[in-house]
């Protein structure tokens, strides 16, 4: 039964496509158990509990990043949580707060001091944290070397008031991969960096029970993960424009779109105004890497209804609360289009459009009436 419907929304809104998420949902899980590893998803992607339940139908680990959402998750009945981010010593109290109401909370690292101030506050307040160093596989963002001097020297700070837990990486430049065959080498880069991590470090007297990787695109490829033992990701759940465009999903995947409205109509420079700009959209700009069809500007219109408008609109510039439509198609029909047309927009990436809003509007089988509305966090 729906609680109201799309015409009854204030804009901008943001929608999710139950259904799709779903099925989303269900691929991802059915990719983790053909690999034989367990799945540990990315919450950061959604921040909404309603989601990661049904991500996780049976339970088990998430991945978060930021303490925020550990502890939003943890009061909602998650007790095995990483926090996929280079661990701040400041911070440390509270991931503390949280082990001692019973919280299995991972940590991350891949910086020698920083190992050492998380070993010295450990036994400082009597606790021994859980760390997982990071590797870097290729993206160089963050990490160390598999086959580096300091992979051993992180893991020998790590005793007393620290405990090593295992090794993970993430392979960030999948995201440069155009097809199934680039992202499933991406995969293979990052099984092998975190293997060869995890192979030195146990020779070397050091337990790794986990061995983890993932971003969604190598995930969703990967062939074979001999060696891992759990795959992260997060936006496979809904999916976006950008993902689309690498090929991770497709099209009919992406479940997430922003309802807005049309506020004006400008004929002499070929554009229609709608109420949702940079605030309401990001100004991520991913889309625009690619230099065919697949560059949307700042997000692909769609009808209200979720089809396909008669001609190909997409965002071509925002402002703060301003989003500029223009047409691929020549001038828009603006019959089509009169002010207080609703219309959706499929966003770039998801993560960084959907961090604006405090609530999902769920779309029900009708693709037009609102079931349900899942709140969402933001923060840190």
């Amino acid at each position: 039964m729906s609680i109201c419907t799309l015409d009854e929304l204030d804009t901008p809104a943001l929608l999710l496509d139950r259904a799709r998420l779903d099925a989303n949902l269900a691929r991802m899980r059915e990719q983790a158990a053909r690999l034989g590893v367990r799945l540990r998803p990315h919450v950061k992607s959604t921040k909404c509990i309603e989601i990661a339940r049904r991500a996780l139908p049976d339970g088990g680990g998430i991945t978060v990043s930021t303490l925020l959402e550990a502890e939003y998750f943890f009061e909602h009945g998650y007790r095995d949580l990483f926090y996929a981010v280079g661990i701040a010593p400041q911070k440390l109290a509270r991931v503390a707060a949280l082990m001692a109401r019973g919280a299995r909370l991972l940590l991350a690292t891949d910086q020698v001091e920083a190992a050492r101030r998380i070993e010295q506050r450990g036994r400082e307040l009597g606790l021994c944290f859980e760390v997982l160093i990071e590797i870097d596989c290729g993206d160089g963002r963050c990490g160390v070397a598999p086959h580096s001097d300091e992979l051993l020297a992180v893991a020998g700070a790590l005793s007393g008031g620290a405990r090593l837990a295992g090794v993970f990486t993430h392979g960030g430049h999948s995201y440069d991969g155009r097809s199934p065959e680039a992202h499933a080498a991406v995969a293979e880069q990052e099984r092998l960096a975190v293997v060869t991590a995890a192979t030195r470090l146990r020779a070397a007297g050091h337990a790794c029970d986990i061995v983890s990787l993932g971003s969604t695109p190598s995930v969703r490829h990967a062939r074979d993960l001999a060696g891992v033992t759990e795959v992260r990701a997060g936006v496979y759940m809904v999916g976006d424009l950008f993902q689309c465009g690498v090929g991770s999903c497709a099209p009919d995947d992406l479940a997430i779109s922003v309802l807005a409205t049309v506020i004006g109509q400008y004929p002499q420079r070929g554009e229609i105004i709608v109420d949702a700009g940079a605030l309401a959209l990001s100004k991520d700009t991913s889309s625009m890497r690619f230099d065919d069809e697949r560059n949307h500007g700042y997000g692909r219109v769609l009808m209200a209804d979720g089809s396909a408008p008669p001609q190909a609109l997409y965002v071509a510039h925002v402002s703060q609360e301003h989003g500029v439509l223009r047409s691929r198609d020549g001038a828009p029909d603006y019959a089509r289009y009169p002010v207080g047309t609703r219309l959706r927009i499929e966003p770039n990436h998801a993560c960084m459009t959907a961090s604006a809003y405090d609530r999902y509007h769920v779309l029900g089988d009708d693709g037009f009436g609102i079931e349900a509305q899942w709140p969402r966090i933001s923060g840190w």
